[in-house]
């Protein structure tokens, strides 16, 4: 069947109340994505969805971002594509570009950790409720199952993610050729993975050389960025310094510290660290050019490998590919959904706050959106007020 088209109003109001309410990181923006085109609006079923999520992991830059452009372009085409990207984008761009605004001005960042106190225990249960609803499509069969479980337990001890997304799809090639071919496959990778994980080393730093600041040098700097990287924000950080810092000597380490800061606490995609970045370096014509520098090449990705997701659907083994990928893809969202938990969940009403989203999820099914926002009230109310 045919996605049914959606009116571009719907999809830029839609993606608009995301982009200014999606806290907490790739993995809360899909699960609020999931809630509302998948159990609310009904445009996609779980493994339609799970096969975009999978698509996502397969090609660099931002996911939850790419994700959205994945769902405009399937319910509104071209049109679609760029609406909800920019509907997503737009919104927590202009609210970094406030904030270094702000810190450009007066030296420092908004105090808001009454705000993720407040936000980070409901966000696990939005992203724990989508896990377990993903899963149940996702996991058909046992060997599945476990293919998503080792990538969980693989990630939480630091192997790396493009490793097991790698992995994922080997093992799921070889289920579809065979339950023998699968069994080998996945003894040997797991070990391979395990083994990699521990031996991991960094590159070697380049040597430090200024160059003299411009505005194509910014603009084609997170061009690249945003054609090459896959991974968190963490993995954005690494990236960053290597040539911002440390080879060109553009920024100091606190000012990107604080950049990744205001990009991981406010609302929308983690990438808009690149329009702080950008205000630090070239006001607001910075700001906007290396926003899009950084997010053009997803529109550009997104749109080549969607065309290609059915044709991998109807081939029996690149199904099995893709069915590998999107279990590691689960998995990894579990691996963050944990680590999200050990730093969100630190106290009796943090872990309160969490046992009644998870309840009211469970019960109500209330929008997700009005439950990041009652989050953001209580850590008010808790520490801010």
């Amino acid at each position: 069947m045919a996605p049914p088209r959606v009116p571009l109003t719907e999809l830029a109001g839609l993606f608009l109340r995301l982009g200014i309410t999606a806290f907490g990181g790739p993995a809360a923006h899909i699960a609020m994505m999931r809630d509302e085109v998948v159990d609310r609006r009904r445009w996609l079923t779980d493994r339609e969805f799970l096969d975009l999520v999978a698509a996502t992991n397969l090609i660099p830059g931002p996911n939850s971002t790419e994700l959205a452009i994945h769902l405009g372009y399937r319910h509104g085409g071209i049109p679609g594509l760029l609406v909800a990207g920019v509907s997503f984008i737009v919104p927590a761009a202009l609210i970094v570009g406030s904030i270094a605004w702000g810190y450009a001005r007066y030296g420092d960042t908004p105090q808001v950790g009454w705000l993720m106190y407040g936000i980070g225990p409901v966000v696990i249960a939005i992203v724990a409720q989508a896990i377990v609803k993903l899963s149940v499509s996702a996991v058909r069969g046992v060997a599945l199952g476990l293919i998503g479980g080792t990538v969980l337990v693989l990630s939480i001890l630091g192997v790396n993610e493009l490793l097991l997304l790698a992995a994922g799809a080997i093992v799921g090639l070889a289920l579809a050729m065979g339950p023998r071919a699968g069994a080998v496959a996945s003894a040997a990778l797991t070990a391979a993975a395990a083994g990699a994980g521990q031996v991991a080393a960094q590159a070697a730093a380049a040597a430090t050389s200024e160059l003299p600041f411009t505005l194509t040098r910014l603009t084609l700097f997170f061009a690249k960025v945003g054609s090459v990287l896959f991974g968190s924000g963490y993995v954005l950080l690494a990236f960053l310094r290597a040539d911002l810092v440390e080879r060109w000597g553009w920024l100091t380490d606190q000012q990107l510290i604080d950049a990744i800061t205001v990009g991981q606490v406010t609302p929308g995609p983690v990438f808009t660290t690149a329009t702080f970045i950008g205000y630090l370096l070239g006001g607001w014509g910075g700001a906007a050019l290396a926003t899009a520098a950084i997010f053009a090449p997803g529109f550009v990705f997104v749109a080549l490998s969607q065309p290609l997701i059915p044709k991998l659907r109807a081939s029996r083994l690149l199904s099995g590919l893709l069915d590998g990928v999107v279990v590691a893809s689960l998995g990894l969202m579990g691996s963050v959904a944990w680590a999200l938990a050990r730093t969100a969940v630190v106290d009796l009403p943090t872990a309160a706050i969490t046992a009644a989203a998870t309840g009211l999820l469970l019960w109500k099914r209330p929008n997700s959106t009005w439950l990041i926002l009652a989050g953001a009230a209580a850590g008010w109310l808790l520490q801010g007020g």
